[in-house]
């Protein structure tokens, strides 16, 4: 049998990450590769349980999944784990023409035999919660309808407007999605529950998790399922924190690991493509306790102005030599996207590449040991340009999930062993930027 228990693909790096950490947290041991790894490459981490890989079809076409994510889904398969995991965000937020949840399913499902392809949404350790297949999401303390989320239902590329993910589905793919909702969950009756579903033949089946009851019951299905020949998952970081607790039932992972605080850092750099406004708060705490805030025109990094981004470059790499860290930002907040005008996704991708490359070279130039790329398609697209083949988990910061620093392991000295985090735009305290200079 694989020692592997775990195969994914993340369809950004910030979900990526998301899942690196659920995993760290309960000691199952993790590298996360930007592409497939030679086996040179995979070789080099001892005693993997989990290998992943980091991918941009979030913010992708379908045109570009069927190209690109049938040979990844062969090379997860191969490996032999228990479950192979298509990991989305747990805002499900995806559209028939970017991001398509629904085409990737297919393309999985063509590769694992056909079979049923279980769905797990829920994950109240970043409260998301799925009942009666509708997603509900917090923010700032309050929990709401996706569809009526006040960022979420207004998201800039895939605004949700449906609640219901069997719905939503239905405008990406013409496969039937059965439903196991809670109640049975609650009252022992799961597996009965899937059988029944199962007994229509559907394409997947979407499994409600909306507390850590129902969330174990998901993990010992997902399980049973895989044995029954059900191995490609699609879902949110819930999808592990749910497997993570029947391994935990049954002795398969034998529990948490330690990890070394974060030392204070006098400098770091931030580089945010990020339109949220949980980053615009965290920006603005960050310049409150004396980072210097420094706006970059993304016209400049979509149109290739060179001009506009050196002298950003030059101005960021001033205040690092004196001492200050630095927060180069597209962005603040909702109000000042300017997606459309620029004209679509590969003017967004544009955007994240040319923010990697400022922060490579203020990496580079500054002799940095400590670095953060906000934004979830940002981070994707950044990474690429920082020569870092792989990360590792350095710290996991459970009072804020789904945003852990890593290790990044690179061929280039300068990058090999540095401090990176990268962070979705609805993730994170107010004070994370200014947590991570400060360590802890």
């Amino acid at each position: 049998m694989s020692p592997l228990l775990l195969t994914f693909y993340g369809d950004d790096l910030t979900g990526s990450t998301d899942v690196m950490e659920a995993l760290a947290l309960r000691g199952v041991e993790t590298a996360l590769f930007l592409d497939v790894p030679t086996p040179e490459r995979l070789a080099r981490f001892a005693g993997l349980r989990a290998v992943g890989i980091a991918g941009t079809s979030r913010s992708e076409t379908p045109d570009w999944m069927d190209a690109n994510l049938p040979p990844v889904f062969r090379w997860m398969a191969a490996q032999g784990a228990e479950i192979a995991h298509y990991k989305v965000c747990s805002t499900f937020d995806s559209s028939p023409t970017v991001g398509s949840i629904g085409r990737a399913l297919e393309l999985g499902r063509a590769v694992f035999a056909d079979a049923p392809v279980p769905i797990v949404v829920g994950a109240p350790q970043l409260r998301r919660y799925t009942a009666f297949g509708e997603l509900h999401a917090a923010f700032r303390g309050e929990v709401y309808r996706i569809d009526r989320h006040p960022v979420m239902s207004r998201h800039p590329v895939t605004p949700m407007r449906e609640a219901d993910l069997r719905r939503h589905l239905a405008a990406q793919t013409e496969l039937a999605v059965a439903l196991v909702d809670a109640p049975p969950l609650l009252s022992g009756a799961g597996e009965a529950a899937v059988d029944a579903a199962l007994t229509g033949k559907p394409g997947a089946v979407l499994i409600d998790v909306l507390d850590g009851a129902t969330q174990a019951e998901a993990g010992r299905l997902l399980r049973r399922l895989g044995r029954l020949g059900s191995r490609f998952v699609v879902g949110s970081s819930g999808v592990e924190y749910a497997l993570a607790a029947d391994w935990a039932r049954d002795g398969t992972i034998a529990g948490a690991p330690r990890f070394e605080p974060l030392a204070p850092r006098e400098r770091i750099a931030v580089v945010s493509g990020s339109c949220s406004p949980t980053t615009e708060r965290q920006i603005r705490h960050a310049e409150a306790e004396g980072f210097a805030a420094i706006a970059l025109d993304p016209r400049a990094l979509a149109g290739g102005d060179g001009a506009a981004v050196e002298r950003v470059a030059s101005d960021a790499l001033r205040l690092l030599g004196s001492g200050r860290s630095v927060v180069v930002h597209t962005a603040m907040g909702p109000g000042d996207d300017i997606g459309t005008e620029l004209g679509g996704p590969e003017a967004r991708h544009a955007i994240g590449r040319g923010l990697g490359r400022l922060q490579a070279r203020l990496v580079r130039e500054a002799g940095l040991e400590r670095a953060v790329v906000a934004g979830g398609d940002t981070s994707s697209h950044a990474l690429r340009e920082l020569g870092v083949w792989a990360l590792t988990p350095r710290l996991p910061l459970p009072d804020t999930p789904g945003s852990p620093v890593c290790r990044a392991h690179s061929d280039a000295p300068g990058f090999d062993g540095l401090e990176i985090a990268f962070k979705g735009g609805q993730i994170g305290h107010d004070d994370y930027f200014v947590r991570l200079r400060d360590g802890g």
